[in-house]
């Protein structure tokens, strides 16, 4: 990582990013609770909540989207693959950081597999990817995903923290990592990666209390924030959960505080 680089994406030293590149690897079947979020617009409205530091999309959402919503920093995804996908893991370049930095993005994130039969390849293509970024002065978020034939188990405690050395020693200045779980084993994936920022997937979407004290123990645990997705638009009000979500990681407030911003507000009127 490049000393300073991070900060243009956080405050006090943490962010959350809000990623929305599911259309690409995930389908629409990941919208099925939630057919509305299928509009981008819904997705770009919602980060502009002062809660997100940056919106992940891929190329195509940031073309079409990023010119009407100059207020939004995009963190534009320069590779990925459909679930459609069956063969050994791999995520190909989808779009050159020259053309990402042409339309605005403020960011560039991109997956390697560590562990993957093309994990070499992968790791080149961040590298150019890696330096033609620092040429743009833009922060590199490296998505560090175990994946493949060798790899049995994906989130034990020192796989996810090799996935977050890795982020590391490829430069990245934001390595997103599985969530471990435990906050003790993230905590020795925040230790392997040193001064490079940690965020945590958001991963599936689980019950309202429990993510947020998912998310607290990471913070406790020492990450920068997290990367996610569906633990927000997925639900019916997704702007509460950000709510929720802002006192956290940028508050320090307990979970059980933060789920207040989740309750119904009562209606008020004369008796």
């Amino acid at each position: 990582m490049r000393p300073g680089t991070a900060s243009q994406l956080t405050r006090d030293g943490r962010t959350i990013v809000l990623a929305h590149d599911h259309g690409l690897e995930h389908g629409p079947e990941g919208f099925t609770e939630v057919p509305e979020r299928l509009d981008p617009e819904q997705i770009f409205d919602l980060a502009t909540h002062d809660a997100v530091g940056c919106l992940a999309v891929q190329k195509g959402l940031a073309e079409t989207y990023l010119p009407s919503y100059p207020e939004v920093d995009v963190l534009l995804k320069c590779n990925g693959t459909s679930n459609l996908w069956s063969g050994e893991p791999y995520s190909p370049q989808t779009c050159s950081v020259d053309y990402a930095a042409d339309i605005g993005a403020a960011a560039i994130g991109y997956t390697v597999y560590p562990g993957s039969n093309r994990e070499c390849e992968m790791v080149e293509e961040f590298s150019a990817v890696q330096e033609a970024a620092r040429e743009h002065d833009l922060p590199v978020a490296l998505w560090s995903y175990a994946r493949g034939q060798p790899i049995k188990r994906t989130r034990t405690p020192e796989t996810v923290a090799y996935a977050a050395r890795i982020g590391l020693e490829l430069g990245a200045d934001f390595t997103k990592v599985k969530y471990p779980g435990s906050a003790d084993a993230l905590g020795h994936a925040v230790d392997a990666a040193a001064d490079a920022n940690v965020l945590m997937s958001g991963g599936s979407k689980t019950d309202d209390v429990g993510f947020l004290e998912t998310v607290e123990g990471a913070i406790d645990a020492g990450v920068a924030g997290l990367a996610v997705g569906r633990n927000v638009w997925q639900r019916e009000r997704p702007e509460r959960m950000l709510d929720a979500l802002e006192q956290v990681v940028y508050e320090d407030a307990p979970a059980e505080v933060a789920a207040e911003s989740l309750r119904p507000v009562a209606a008020s009127g004369d008796d």
